[in-house]
Order: structure tokens, then sequence, then C-alpha cells
């Protein structure tokens, strides 16, 4: 399904859009947006298993969805990197890394009843955590407005010292500490419909990143209750919105406004992270929310725009159903370019309003 990975190879150069009304200089004249995409061939050797849900057509069918937006000359392209041991060790224990070079050289094998490696996933997990440090440089190198990190196995069930949920190692927490160790303030936004509960918990004492997530309650992994706020100097750095049930894209756009973007705006991060999990959209098999792809646009679009120029990072998470992955993730990063892409109109409201005014009361946040 979808195309090889050669036609996102190579194009080392930057890369500019055609020219968009809403991308200006302070002269007034039009300038490029332009998008980093991070992915890799490699990342498709990481077989969980024939009816696996996390199988190689998602990154396949991400790869059609950014084709199917027509970004053209919007992306600018690079392989991933290999995480090193240093990077990795910074949110991950020497046993649980230990662990899965023993199944590596082992040839795989199962970890839990979700997660599973085989013969090329240890190279997979290690390019999908240094994904985000490949971005990094690049932004700070002015290639890029922002990035996207097309990668599997996902991440952010992964905690600082076992694997869970499809995920071997946090891709976002590893950046994201990589980042924080370098004197830089930190948030990570977590629109994926399930917790994510490794990210939380390796940043839950830690006042140096903000971690916000707004997801299905109740769902696997049954973390990211309201009360859940952080600890130590980090109380008050983790923010959950547990939604019901059946919301839908108004809601999400209601926390937006009532939680996340004054939170994000008080902590005033140098950096923007986001888990963007594609399985709230209503087609998911795993899930029961009610999003479009014309939703993840206008959510992506609208946290993206909370960070400076090239100080953004998307992150692949969840998103089961190929055709709706398809279709969000080509729609996410158009918005962001500034391309008017959305294969589905955005949704209208759904319940989840009180817990998101209860959230933003929790927080001491006026419900707007």
């Amino acid at each position: 399904m979808g195309p090889h990975y050669g036609s996102w190879a190579g194009e080392a150069g930057r890369r500019h859009c055609p020219p968009t009304p809403d991308a200006r200089t302070a002269e007034g004249t039009i300038a490029a947006v332009s998008v980093l995409v991070v992915t890799d061939e490699r990342f498709l050797d990481h077989r969980p298993g024939e009816r696996h849900p996390e199988r190689p057509a998602r990154l396949e069918a991400v790869w059609s969805g950014l084709d199917a937006a027509g970004l053209g000359d919007a992306v600018v392209r690079r392989p991933a990197e290999e995480a090193s041991d240093e990077d990795l060790l910074r949110c991950h224990s020497v046993p649980h890394l230990a662990r899965l070079v023993d199944l590596d050289a082992a040839g795989g094998g199962r970890i839990d009843t979700d997660t599973k490696m085989s013969t090329g996933s240890w190279t997979a997990a290690r390019l999908a955590a240094g994904a985000g440090l490949v971005a990094v440089a690049a932004l700070r190198n002015g290639e890029a407005e922002t990035a996207f990190c097309a990668v599997r196995p996902p991440g952010h069930h992964a905690t600082p010292t076992r694997t869970m949920g499809f995920c071997l190692l946090n891709n976002v927490a590893v950046t994201a500490m990589a980042l924080a160790d370098a004197g830089e303030r930190v948030a990570i936004v977590d629109f994926d419909a399930h917790h994510g509960n490794g990210t939380q918990e390796a940043f839950y004492s830690d006042d140096r990143v903000l971690f916000v997530s707004c997801h299905q309650w109740p769902l696997y992994p049954g973390t990211g209750a309201p009360d859940e706020v952080g600890e130590g100097a980090g109380t008050g750095t983790t923010v959950n919105l547990a939604l019901p049930p059946e919301a839908a894209g108004d809601t999400y756009r209601h926390a937006l406004d009532a939680v996340v973007v004054p939170i994000v705006e008080r902590f005033a991060p140098d950096w923007l992270l986001v888990s963007a999990g594609f399985d709230a959209h209503r087609a998911d098999p795993l899930t029961r929310l009610g999003l479009t792809s014309g939703d993840f646009a206008d959510l992506t679009d609208r946290l993206v725009g909370l960070a400076r120029t090239g100080r953004s990072i998307l992150f692949l998470e969840g998103g089961y159903d190929l055709d709706a992955l398809s279709a969000s993730a080509g729609a996410a990063v158009a918005a962001v370019v500034g391309i008017d892409y959305r294969p589905e109109a955005a949704s209208s409201e759904g319940p989840g309003r009180e817990a998101v005014e209860s959230a933003a009361v929790l927080h001491g946040l006026v419900v707007r």
C-alpha cells in the first residue's frame, strides 16, 4: 500500500512550498513555510505479527497521506538516525535497554501481551527514538519551520523501565529529555486517544517539562485521571483531560481554548513537542472517539502555532484504521504549512465539555 520509501528519500537541500497568504515576513512579502519529514524505510522491518494492529502498513498509509495532501516543495526530507546509548539512558533504565538488546540478539520475541519484537525491531526502535534529535538539529539550522517524525514503533506508553502498549522506547521523551538537559523548557501535548502514561512517568516530578494529555477515559492503560497533576517540583506540570467516549472535534477545540492554550502559554516553552496519535478518529477500531481528519488539521495547526518558528515537532503515535490514519496524517501536516487539505469536514460537538471545564478549574483557569 502507498509509495515506497524511495519517494521520501534524499532531497537534502532546503525545500519551499508555494506562497500562502498566511506566510509573510515582517516586510510583508510572502515567505516559505516548510516541514521537515523524518522517516525511514527501516521502520517497516519492525514486524510484531501479521494481525497486530501496529503493523508496517500503518507507516505506508502515512506516506500515502502525505503524498495525497499535495505537500510538494513544502517538504524537507531526512532519514532517521539511531539514538545513542547516552540519548536512551537519559530516560530509560539500564535493565530496560539490556532486555531489548538481549531479545534482539535472540531474533526477537514477545515482551508482554501487546508488545513483540522481530529481527528488525531494535534498529527500528533506535531510529524512532533518534528521529526527534535529527529534527531538533535540522530545525536549529533553520532548515524548516516545523517537523513531523513519521516513525514506528510508537513510543508514548514506554516507561523509563518497561515496554507497554506496542511501544519499546519513548520517542518523544528521548527528545524532550535531551532538550531539557540542554537547558530548554519543553511542552509536550499528547492527543493520542490513549493516555501517554510512559511520557507522564518520565516527567512527573520534572518542572522543566510540561505534559498535557487529551485522551479517552476510561481506556487503556487506565492512567491519566484529572487528579494526576505531577509531584514534588513537577506539581502542576502534568495536565490530564480525560474525555468520555464519543467526544468529537468541538470538544477537543474547547479543550484547546479552555485548558491547553492557556497552560502552554503560561509555561512559556522553548520547544513544543506533539505526540500525534490519530486513533481518536471516529473510524479507529481500538477507540470510541469522534474526530475526523478535518479535526486533526484544526488541532495540529493550533498547537504548532503556540511555538516559535522552528521549535515544534510532531511524533507519530497511534492510529489503526489505515484509511483514517492516511487522511488524518495528511490533513495534519498540510495544515501546518498552510495547505487546506481536508478529506473530511470537522466534526460537531460530542460529550465531554464538563470534563474540560473541570480540568480548567482544577488548574486554576477561567473557563471560556
